[in-house]
């Protein structure tokens, strides 16, 4: 079983002393706060990682630790600065015969950074821990502060040996966090203490024990600054960091994790098409194609979770009295099989070895971009025509959905303008820091336009599964009234939506974001 907790923590080199911070400038008569004695562990951990240090290149860490209230295995994800994510899994019958059998749960977490290396043991830490606990003048737990007594031992062969004092100061509120982590951070800085450049225990050791051996983090390649290639490069940097951080997630399952690793694929696709004057099409149509098979694999768990949310709140707006027969029973019964289906579809796209090459193929484009010349223009010159090209695209879409008669042909064709508008979208998202307000208002103007769609492809969806569900529940006698009932208000409500989009796209084309953007 594993657990999962967040940390903010701040690490701290201990003065030449050693001693234990008093913090005399939060505490005693009058302050409100307090240290208390939080105890002593002795802690023996292992850390893993690849040959060549994936997980500590991307700010992650695995160990095994023996000692301490948590003695078991932990992966550490980055979160943002000063946190991360812990999951634990605790020490069990699994690795009692090998102390390195690492839990397969654990393994896969890690994929998106290990790339499916094999982790082995790097580095061995023991430590003396002495806690001591800040609390409010209510007794209440603000902070712990540890005191770590160190020794390192490296595990890769070199048998290098290190040792050092660190504190560590863990505030336990996120809420709170910000606040006490700086009135903390204040009163240390006047007894000596001073932040640390180490970003774990395992980086410092292995720094320590064999200087040389960590490795820099990749980073983008250099673009020369102010051009419109360093704009889309940013871009595409931050969307395929968004699915390394969000493969975890995923994994487990957790709300919205798989939407939001879904508009990262297509917002790197729309980003690749919409710039493409930029890039090296050869390289970059390739990695298209597997994002769009990777959303794909998504898209089956995520349009199941939209769906059933639609049918459910559409069957919780009636009066009680609309609802004939086992209407929530069978709705239940249909999001069972369907959803188990397509959680296992996506679990077996995240373990796959397409996805694996996905992402090799992601770090290549943002560390060796194939940039073409027009990339070292200056954005004004370069984006807008790339943004205003899309806006175009969208305006041919949404003028032939207009134009088509009511019926399926429409409904395909708003689809199509649907996905027309999250492009001009994603491309004004790109612009929007070199182009300021016009690419913001025109996303904007474009966005209400895309959630109309959005809603009239959602109910075209729901349409459908609302007949077939009135069809089963007939063929064994079950009322079929609140299925029609449901069926004709999605069908008023995809109607109104037809009505609203004149309007809506006049109001996206008016004259001054595009103006604007040209000049």
């Amino acid at each position: 079983m594993t657990q999962s907790t967040r940390e903010t923590e701040r690490k701290y080199e201990v003065p030449a002393s050693g001693d234990a911070p008093r913090l005399p400038g939060l505490t005693g008569s009058g302050k409100g706060w307090s240290l208390v004695d939080g105890g002593a562990h002795d802690l023996d951990a292992v850390y893993y990682d690849t040959a060549d240090l994936r997980l500590l290149r991307a700010s992650a860490t695995l160990r095994r630790r023996e000692g301490g209230p948590d003695a078991g295995w932990h992966l550490k994800l980055p979160l943002g600065e000063d946190t991360r994510e812990e999951i634990r899994v605790p020490l069990g019958t699994h690795d009692r015969g090998n102390p390195h059998d690492i839990p397969e749960g654990l393994r896969d977490l890690a994929l998106s950074r290990t790339r499916g290396a094999r982790l082995e043991p790097v580095v061995r830490l023991r430590t003396e821990r002495t806690v001591r606990e800040l609390v409010d003048a209510d007794g209440g737990l603000l902070a712990e502060l540890t005191l770590d007594r160190v020794r390192a031992d490296s595990l890769r062969g070199d048998h290098g040996h290190a040792a050092w004092t660190e504190l560590e100061v863990e505030a336990v509120t996120e809420d709170t966090a910000p606040t006490v982590l700086k009135r903390v951070e204040k009163a240390l800085g006047k007894e000596g203490f001073t932040r640390s450049d180490a970003p774990s225990k395992a980086a410092r050791a292995l720094s320590e024990t064999t200087p040389g051996t960590v490795p820099a983090a990749p980073r983008p390649a250099d673009t020369a600054s102010g051009t419109a290639g360093e704009h889309v490069l940013a871009y595409l940097t931050r969307q395929a960091r968004a699915v390394v951080d969000l493969d975890p997630a995923v994994r487990r399952g957790l709300p919205d994790s798989v939407h939001q690793m879904r508009v990262a694929c297509r917002r790197l696709r729309s980003c690749l098409r919409s710039y493409r004057p930029l890039l090296d099409r050869e390289v970059t149509e390739p990695v298209r194609a597997e994002l769009k098979w990777l959303g794909g694999e998504l898209g089956a768990e995520r349009d199941q979770e939209v769906l059933l949310a639609r049918l459910r709140g559409g069957v919780d707006a009636l009066p009680g009295e609309l609802v004939l027969g086992p209407v929530s029973a069978r709705l239940q019964a249909w999001d069972a099989a369907r959803s188990s289906e397509a959680r296992d579809r996506t679990l077996a796209a995240l373990s796959s070895p397409r996805y694996v090459a996905l992402l090799e193929a992601l770090d290549r484009l943002t560390t060796h971009p194939p940039l073409r010349a027009k990339a070292a223009r200056k954005p004004a010159k370069v984006l807008p025509r790339a943004l205003l090209k899309e806006h175009d695209r969208l305006a041919h879409r949404v003028e032939r959905a207009l134009r088509t008669p009511a019926g399926p042909e429409r409904d395909a064709a708003f689809h199509e303008a649907r996905k027309g508008a999250k492009r001009v979208r994603y491309a004004a998202e790109v612009a929007r820091p070199a182009l300021g307000g016009a690419a913001k208002r025109l996303a904007k103007r474009v966005k209400a336009v895309q959630e109309a769609l959005g809603d009239h492809h959602d109910s075209v969806v729901a349409r459908e599964t609302l007949r077939r569900q009135a069809v089963a529940a007939h063929r064994v006698g079950e009322p079929g009234f609140t299925w029609g009932l449901l069926y004709g208000r999605e069908q008023a409500g995809a109607a109104g939506r037809e009505r609203e989009l004149p309007q809506l796209w006049r109001a996206a084309t008016r004259g001054d974001a595009r103006k604007a953007l040209r000049t």
